[in-house]
């Protein structure tokens, strides 16, 4: 494997380092949309981010996971609210493997440009288990996460009198930037108890773009239509928002195939690259906090002299700063092999939280007021892990799928 990056590579991490020096400082958002509009204008159209992994075919960059990590890692560095994740990581990828010609031509573009933002919702306590991080090999296929039964989850059901489009009755907790993205992916159960099956649905949350290109209601609008309901909840994180979706006999249109096969093969394969991602936007974060660290103890003085002098306080850096280069070698290794991503999400998430830790003790009593900076990189690292983990079951998930706990593995008979 070649581990050095092309010019193109380095000049997208060079550039967004740039941009995001200019004052973006970590911390809770407290603009209605989660996130900076006027930056997230900036950052897609002179930049190209939500684009960087979309085909030029429809508007993107043509790049890949690589690129993409690299803007990931920056954005973790300043920690910068934005529908980055769960446009381009999440919802972009999915329409890009199930949709189909037209709803790639219409959505895709936009998606590339920035001009339309997108949120995944999946029901259940959270994402890994519907994108593969967590649980047994082939638990995505079943369609368990989805919820069971069909009282469980979101159902949906064709619209009365054969006109076509769907119906979703439910509710979905803990989507990311669900308060704002105009468009949503939905995962609800159809076909019945006997046959229940698990699809993926496009909804328009505000009805932008609806109606057709000759001008009549398209097939997520009409006389069915009713009612979407978003709510912002409190987050731990606040500069990755979450919502509550409360879906009412919504008109919705189903996501390209209607094969679960395909939907539980599209949500593995995108849940290992959104794994990359976060594992490198972890690793830009964990730089962050330990680089805001030595900074201090260089100029705060105990005794007479900085602490950053002592002996002790050195060799706390030292094993961090060896334990940041040992999770950015996973990272950059998952952004070139996306089956590694589970894995190294587990090592640079635990990296996060060890270094955002020793931050807030080696800020002394000021690290531990709640405003201090070092808890925002803390709450990003427990979020996470409380989304996309825990650590200890991606690390199972990787073992399993390694044949690790098979019985062959040790040999026993």
């Amino acid at each position: 494997m070649d581990a050095a990056f092309t010019p193109e590579q380095s000049a997208i991490r060079r550039t967004l380092r740039t941009a995001l020096s200019k004052g973006v400082p970590p911390g809770p958002n407290v603009h209605p949309l989660g996130h900076d509009p006027v930056l997230w204008a900036r950052l897609s159209a002179e930049l190209g981010l939500p684009g960087l992994a979309l085909p030029e075919a429809y508007g993107g960059v043509g790049g890949g996971t690589v690129e993409l990590a690299l803007a990931f890692e920056e954005l973790g560095r300043a920690l910068v609210p934005s529908p980055l994740l769960a446009t381009a990581a999440l919802a972009a990828p999915l329409i890009a493997a199930l949709g189909d010609e037209r709803q790639r031509a219409e959505l895709l573009p936009a998606l590339a440009d920035g001009t339309l933002t997108a949120a995944l919702a999946v029901p259940g306590r959270s994402l890994a288990p519907a994108l593969g991080l967590t649980g047994a090999p082939g638990y995505v296929d079943d369609g368990l996460w989805a919820g069971g039964g069909r009282a469980g989850g979101v159902q949906a059901r064709p619209v009365p009198g054969g006109v076509g489009g769907w119906l979703l009755y439910g509710e979905v907790h803990q989507v990311l930037d669900g308060h704002s993205a105009p468009l949503l992916l939905v995962a609800a159960h159809t076909g019945g108890f006997p046959r229940a099956r698990t699809l993926l649905f496009l909804v328009r949350a505000d009805g932008i773009g609806a109606a057709g290109a000759d001008g009549e209601d398209g097939p997520w609008r009409g006389d069915g239509a009713r009612t979407v309901t978003r709510t912002r909840w409190t987050a731990l994180d606040e500069t990755r928002p979450h919502a509550r979706i409360e879906l009412r006999d919504t008109q919705a249109e189903l996501l390209g195939t209607d094969s679960p096969a395909e939907v539980s093969a599209a949500l593995a394969a995108t849940g290992r690259t959104a794994a990359a991602l976060l594992a490198a936007e972890a690793v830009g974060a964990a730089t962050s906090a330990l680089e805001r660290t030595v900074g201090y103890v260089k100029e705060r003085e105990q005794f007479g002299r900085p602490i950053g002098s002592f002996q002790a306080v050195k060799h706390r850096l030292a094993d961090l700063y060896a334990s940041v280069q040992a999770a950015r070698s996973a990272a950059y290794y998952a952004a070139w092999d996306p089956d590694a991503g589970g894995l190294a999400l587990a090592q640079c998430l635990e990296t996060l939280r060890t270094v955002a830790a020793e931050a807030i003790q080696l800020h002394g009593g000021i690290g531990f007021t709640w405003e201090h900076e070092a808890h925002h990189f803390f709450k990003r690292a427990a979020s996470d892990e409380l989304l996309f983990g825990p650590v200890h079951r991606l690390r199972e998930r990787a073992a399993r799928s390694a044949g690790l706990f098979a019985r062959e593995a040790v040999g026993v008979r």
